[in-house]
C-alpha cells in the first residue's frame, strides 16, 4: 500500500485532504510541528476507518522534515503522493519596503529549501513505484506579487518556479508535479474554496494529471 504524505497537517484543508486520499485507499502520513494536532487528527481519521500516522517535523528544519518523510515511508509504505501545503507564518507578511534581506531567510527556507528537501526525500520511492504526484498549494501571491506580503510573494514565486521545472523534468518518469492556487480564504461555506471542495480538486489533479497550474477559483482583477 502506498501513502499520501501531507506536509502542513491541520484541522481544515489538511484534514479534508487526508480524508479524501485516505478514502481512496492510501495510508496517510501527517506531518506537522505540533504533536498534539497530529494526535487529534490521526484519532479523527481512525474513526473514519483511515489508517493515518503523525510525524513531527518542522519545515524550517529541513533535516527533521527529511527524517519525517523517510520514517513515514518505512511505517506506511512508499510515498506516492506528496502534498506541500503548510501555512506561512504571520511574520512573512511584511510590506516590501519593510522587508530586509534577513527577513527572507525563513520564507525561503519554508517555500524553497523545505520543498526541495521533501521532494528529494520521496523521489526515490516514487521512481521505484514508477509513478507519483507532487502537489504544491499556494495563495495568490505566488502568481500575483503583493507588496503587502513581500515574504510570501518572493518565496512562493521561487517555489512556483521549482515546481514548474519539476513538472517538465519528471513527466517522462510518470511523476506529475502540479500547483493549486487558492486566491481567497479557505472557508467551510466557500463555493470553490471550502476544505472539502479543495480536497476533491486536489484529488482530481492527482488522478487526471493534466497541466501544471490550476486555480481553485478565478483570480480577481
Amino acid at each position: 500500500m502506498t501513502n499520501f504524505a501531507l506536509i502542513g497537517a491541520g484541522p481544515g484543508l489538511g484534514l479534508a485532504c487526508a480524508r479524501r486520499f485516505g478514502a481512496a485507499g492510501h495510508h496517510v502520513a501527517l506531518i506537522s510541528r505540533n504533536p498534539r494536532h497530529l494526535d487529534e487528527l490521526t484519532a479523527e481519521l481512525a474513526r473514519d476507518g483511515i489508517r493515518a500516522r503523525g510525524f513531527a517535523a518542522d519545515v524550517l528544519d529541513t533535516a527533521s522534515l527529511t527524517a519525517g518523510l523517510r520514517d513515514a515511508a518505512e511505517a506506511l509504505g512508499p510515498v506516492e503522493i506528496l502534498q506541500y501545503s503548510p501555512v506561512p507564518r504571520a511574520d512573512f507578511m511584511k510590506h516590501v519596503l519593510d522587508t530586509r534581506a534577513d527577513d527572507l531567510d525563513a520564507p525561503l527556507t519554508f517555500s524553497v529549501k523545505a520543498t526541495v528537501s521533501a521532494v528529494h526525500a520521496v523521489l526515490p520511492g516514487m521512481r521505484d513505484l514508477g509513478r507519483g504526484t507532487l502537489l504544491f498549494v499556494n495563495g495568490s501571491s505566488a502568481v500575483r506579487p503583493n507588496p503587502s506580503v513581500a515574504g510570501t510573494s518572493i518565496a512562493f514565486a521561487a517555489e512556483s518556479a521549482y515546481a514548474r521545472m519539476l513538472h517538465d523534468a519528471l513527466a517522462p518518469e510518470n511523476i506529475h508535479a502540479a500547483q493549486l492556487i487558492i486566491p481567497g480564504a479557505i472557508r467551510p461555506d466557500a463555493e470553490h474554496s471550502s476544505p472539502a471542495v479543495l480536497a476533491e480538486r486536489l484529488y482530481a489533479i492527482h488522478t487526471e494529471r493534466s497541466g501544471f497550474r490550476h486555480y481553485a477559483e478565478p483570480m480577481p482583477d
